[in-house]
């Protein structure tokens, strides 16, 4: 079985091949994808392994998936944890590829259905919204210790931002009413108290896996699920850490307005804190609440009911 690594860097591509050992590299460009496409296309390669370098993946990933050749995007913290495990501590762009390749025929991940045109739009929209978000609230934050001689400045800005964000927010809207199962999707997850456009469209374009997971599986993907640290007899405190964080960040912000829309996560968290729960913990549980009940919804394609709360797993930690 052939399992290929590429190491992406903004002007190249360095490609290993296991068992083989060849390696060689190509531009990244038009025409070295080209060459990569047709070169790997003989191989017949089980696997080709890339991590994400901030945006310079995407035109080889494209160019491998419309070739129908079998490629899988992993997370570069894997990777490297990986590396640390097999003694390759030193890091180079072959090293990293020799490493891709060898992770890809060892661990065998799983291979994906990677995302078509319209979905990488939608996930684009998502991922600007978010960075003008963190853009405004910087600001503002500014404005709280700048001169008042510079607030007008600021203002304009947060103004220029908050229209931004007014059209990205038209524009994620007219892509999900352009895709009829997006659009099911989007009116039977807005049917709950507290949770939004912003946030289903983010499922949408994040969370493919949406009601295709069991409860746990899902909880562990985006990050809310408490893992165990315990060691003998010692039983450390259980964490949350991992997952998809920009899931997670608009998961926060949908259970704190469905504490004060949602009477059944409301009754939740407060039956949580009379538990003496802390704070912190009870709003994790909820949002843990809100993703598998938002989950069951998506897996039997039916609307909000407060009864399917029932099934949203173990209250808390």
């Amino acid at each position: 079985m052939v399992n290929v690594g590429i190491d992406v860097s903004k002007d190249r591509l360095d490609v290993a091949v296991r068992p083989s050992g060849e390696r060689f590299s190509l531009g990244n460009d038009e025409d070295g994808c080209a060459q990569l496409r047709k070169r790997l296309a003989k191989l017949k390669p089980e696997r080709i392994v890339l991590e994400p370098t901030g945006g310079f993946e995407s035109r080889v990933v494209q160019t491998l998936v419309t070739a129908k050749l079998p490629v899988v995007v992993i997370n570069a913290r894997q990777i490297r944890q990986f590396a640390q495990a097999t003694g390759r501590l030193a890091k180079t762009d072959t090293i990293d590829a020799d490493v891709l390749a060898h992770f890809g025929e060892a661990v065998k991940p799983e291979i994906r259905v990677l995302p078509d045109e319209a979905h990488r739009e939608l996930e684009a929209l998502v991922s600007r919204r978010r960075q003008l978000v963190e853009m405004r609230a910087a600001e503002a934050k500014r404005k709280q210790t700048a001169p008042r001689l510079v607030h007008p400045s600021i203002d304009a800005i947060i103004e220029a931002l908050s229209q931004q964000i007014d059209d990205i927010d038209d524009n994620m809207k007219r892509v999900v009413r352009s895709v009829p199962e997006w659009s099911e999707a989007e009116d039977r997850n807005t049917s709950i108290p507290g949770v939004g456009r912003v946030l289903s469209t983010t499922l949408t374009a994040l969370v493919p896996e949406l009601g295709k997971l069991g409860r746990k599986q899902i909880a562990s993907l985006i990050g809310v699920a408490p893992l165990n640290n315990d060691s003998g007899q010692s039983e450390g405190k259980r964490t949350t850490w991992g997952g998809r964080a920009a899931v997670r960040a608009v998961l926060y912000m949908a259970a704190l307005s469905a504490f004060r829309y949602n009477a059944t996560i409301r009754s939740f968290r407060d039956r949580l804190l009379a538990k003496g729960k802390a704070p912190m913990v009870v709003v994790v549980a909820c949002m843990r609440k809100l993703l598998t009940v938002l989950n069951a919804m998506a897996r039997d394609r039916k609307s909000w009911n407060p009864q399917l709360a029932q099934a949203g797993g173990p209250e808390c930690p």
